[in-house]
């Protein structure tokens, strides 16, 4: 497959923001999704375009992918407004 490497990236993004969400009790998927997938894209951009420690024909981006998502989730629920 082509673009297999996108499709995972785009379902681990949304896998991380349903375990974050699942691991809160917050029931907010639709917030933490926007979280992941911006983050993700961060990831990429930084791997790819930034950095060059990646191109689209590698899998490396992936897992930057995935480390700033997970990351910008920490962030969301550690600096959210708790009113």
């Amino acid at each position: 497959m082509q673009y297999a490497d996108i499709v995972i990236a785009v379902l681990g993004a949304f896998a991380l923001a349903w375990a974050a969400d699942q691991l809160t009790g917050r029931r907010g998927l639709f917030a933490t999704s926007l979280v992941a997938g911006v983050a993700a894209v961060a990831g990429w951009f930084l791997a790819v375009r930034v950095f060059a420690v990646s191109t689209m024909d590698g899998w490396t981006w992936v897992g930057w992918s995935m480390a700033a998502a997970t990351l910008a989730l920490a962030a969301f629920f550690l600096f959210r407004n708790k009113r």
